[in-house]
């Protein structure tokens, strides 16, 4: 069990004499159903009327809580458990005080749909009746709880469970950071460097002094490198409106010390890392002799693959409100991680830890960007600097986008060594890209373990020569998570390369791909070099090849592959191991005249083991096919002298309604709770570009090995 687990009934369920349950829920809500999830684990274990159950949100609390980071793709899997605890311990408790008030053995009552009853003499009580007495009974130690069998559950793996916030979202009630208002609050925006590690020269603020509305400019002061989760630093202007704010901003002038990230250019360092994967790197896994085997192949097959720096682009920007008064600190912030946001605020502020307190709100998105709190800290320094007074720091789309924690720009070189009769034999990948690493540490060049790790270190094929090598990369803008992660550049390479083997070998794609897997086993992932495993337990979590291949039989299976399409029409396939759970893609796609990319169906088959909430997972995985789609087709960062050339959803496109995939369709396995739980949030976008991409060349005979795709099919109508 991961640490920073807490399995208190006492720390996580309060119920009132009217018999309503409230449930704190410690994660972070950002659409992944979270809130629902958790709350119905606790629900189910404790036999209450889920209609009667109400939701709390924890404030930043690690102590009280435990682990709070919500990030991995690891709430359910790492509180599955320990929630089912909570809501078994407090049931015991509840029928010890029954069998105290009627002064019968406790084995003879039982919990059932929010009262508990003595079978023999027919009598009930009400949750509502119990709790005083329930709440003077000892908890129950873990070895004596009875956990419920899977088939006695009443919500856990069950369809058509209500939202807990769906009611709020929907009629504008839901308070998200953004949404937070409180009395006497006072609106900020900040100029901040464009440049990376840039630092203020000078800035004159007379005019924005004069827009009406404006009432103070402070200045942020930069940290020196790495970047950490520091604030860049610059000018902030305080007025008594976000648009009176963004006004006066505009009106600064202001110059910069760029530094020496004033010279990045992303095409040219695109040359540089292509020149790079040209050239040995550091051997992080060598089976056999991939070289030697390479030199002496029947057939050589070689491609290169490019996937750019990506902006998150939360539908809500990064936002935040602060009150800082004295030695106390109040923050309100859609975060993903608020006990890591509370001790930066109180590093930052000089404060005790326990003087600070950071309330969650609803995050509108988040894949990854609010682990990074830099825009709370932002507000809490605003806040002090006003006397106490709370201000709201409001990032603008322009904002969020020219001054993100960005996903890695990567480029992948693969080589494969075919027999005579087309089996791969050899299989070299040298994959370069900046390190998450490098935002903690700037020395830091090559990719961690938890990233080389992702679809690249731990594919699990019988090919007897394989060799990955990671190769130096430099940053020169702030790296962070990105949803999925390193699976997305190592899944494109890695499932495009394995469709271009296969039409070398003019084999079925899928046929290839199951061959390139082998039959049904589990792998110690440590055996394909793997140590990280999404940090869990390589015993508990073994790489089962068997699932994977069942995913890709299952999605053949319903996508109907191999049947004949129109002209212009493919089919692509790719799966993946990720997350610790096991995804399998096919899209179909229509290439149409005037570089019109149509897609008719997805079809999705997903396994994560246990199943808590069916209808969450599936609307992730809708969810990832879009998004999948919208960074295939147009997700790129590009940098020139520093600066990010993209501003707004006009340069920085997502995918319209008109693009969207006329049908999704959600395969999941049928639950196993004799497997441990895989995660979901991330797993499903993994394979999306490498089978669109894949489903293009069955259209069109155009491989496509540099995202976003872009203007790459503007020839269509000559092909």
């Amino acid at each position: 069990m991961p640490g920073g687990v807490v399995d208190d009934p006492l720390v996580f369920i309060a119920i009132d004499s009217d018999g309503t349950v409230w449930i704190t829920v410690h994660r972070s809500e950002m659409g992944q159903g979270i809130r629902t999830s958790l709350a119905l684990v606790v629900a189910d274990e404790l036999e209450a009327d889920f209609a009667r159950v109400r939701v709390l949100q924890a404030p930043g609390d690690q102590a009280r809580y435990g682990n709070q980071d919500t990030d991995g793709s690891a709430s359910m899997r790492h509180f599955f458990e320990p929630m089912r605890r909570v809501g078994a311990a407090a049931r015991r408790m509840l029928e010890a005080a029954a069998a105290a008030r009627w002064t019968v053995p406790v084995e003879e009552v039982s919990a059932q749909s929010h009262e508990v009853v003595h079978a023999r003499s027919g009598r009930r009580l009400g949750y509502g009746a119990l709790t005083k007495g329930a709440s003077r009974i000892k908890v129950p130690d873990r070895a004596s709880l009875r956990l419920k069998a899977p088939s006695a559950f009443r919500y856990i793996g069950k369809d058509d469970l209500p939202l807990i916030d769906a009611a709020d979202i929907v009629d504008g009630h839901a308070v998200y950071g953004i949404d937070y208002a409180t009395e006497g609050l006072l609106y900020a925006v900040i100029a901040r460097p464009a440049v990376l590690g840039a630092r203020l020269a000078h800035y004159d603020a007379t005019v924005t002094l004069g827009v009406p509305g404006v009432l103070k400019v402070v200045t942020i002061d930069s940290m020196p490198p790495p970047a950490q989760f520091h604030p860049l630093g610059g000018v902030a202007v305080i007025a008594t409106s976000t648009w009176a704010a963004i006004k006066g901003r505009s009106a600064l002038r202001v110059e910069w010390d760029e530094g020496a990230h004033a010279s990045y250019d992303s095409d040219a360092y695109k040359r540089t890392l292509e020149d790079a994967t040209h050239s040995a790197g550091k051997v992080v896994r060598d089976t056999g002799g991939a070289l030697k085997a390479l030199a002496t192949s029947a057939r050589r097959v070689h491609a290169d693959y490019y996937m750019p720096h990506l902006a998150h682009a939360s539908m809500e920007p990064p936002a935040a409100t602060a009150r800082a008064i004295g030695n106390r600190c109040e923050v309100w912030a859609c975060v993903q991680s608020p006990e890591d946001t509370r001790e930066a605020i109180a590093k930052r502020l000089g404060l005790k830890i326990e003087n600070v307190k950071v309330n969650v709100t609803l995050l509108g998105g988040a894949f990854g960007r609010k682990s990074f709190h830099d825009f709370a800290v932002e507000a809490a320094l605003l806040s002090e600097a006003m006397d106490g007074r709370p201000v709201k720091v409001t990032w603008t789309r322009e904002d969020d986008i020219r001054h993100d924690y960005y996903h890695a720009v990567a480029f992948e070189h693969l080589e494969g060594g075919l027999d005579d009769a087309g089996n791969t034999m050899a299989w070299l990948h040298r994959s370069a890209a900046p390190p998450i690493g490098s935002t903690f540490n700037v020395s830091a060049r090559f990719q961690g373990r938890g990233e080389y790790g992702m679809s690249a270190v731990s594919l699990p094929f019988q090919i007897p020569n394989f060799r990955l090598e990671i190769v130096p990369a430099e940053a020169h803008c702030r790296i962070g998570w990105f949803r999925t992660v390193s699976n997305l550049p190592h899944a494109f390479a890695t499932q495009s390369f394995v469709c271009e083997l296969a039409a070398a070998a003019k084999r079925d794609h899928k046929e290839y791909l199951l061959d390139l897997i082998g039959p049904a086993r589990q792998i110690d992932p440590r055996k394909l070099s793997d140590e990280s495993n999404y940090g869990e337990s390589p015993l508990l979590y073994p790489i089962d090849t068997g699932r994977l291949r069942r995913v890709i039989e299952v999605v053949a299976r319903e996508a109907n592959w191999g049947r004949a399409l129109p002209r212009g029409h493919g089919l692509g396939l790719a799966a993946s191991y990720s997350s610790l759970s096991y995804t399998a893609v096919v899209i179909e796609v229509a290439v149409e005249p005037h570089a019109r990319l149509r897609i008719p169906r997805i079809d999705l088959a997903f396994d994560c083991g246990p199943q808590v909430n069916p209808d969450r997972i599936r609307a992730q995985c809708e969810g990832a096919c879009v998004m999948g789609i919208t960074l295939a087709k147009y997700g790129e960062i590009t940098f020139t002298r520093g600066r990010v050339d993209q501003s707004n959803f006009h340069d920085f496109r997502i995918a319209r309604m008109s693009e969207a995939p006329q049908e999704i369709h959600i395969h999941l396995l049928p639950q196993d709770f004799n497997v441990p739980l895989g995660g979901v949030g991330e797993p499903g976008l993994t394979p999306i570009a490498p089978a669109l991409c894949n489903a293009i060349y069955a259209a069109t005979g155009r491989r496509i090995r540099q995202l976003p795709i872009g203007d790459q099919l503007s020839d269509v109508e000559n092909l």
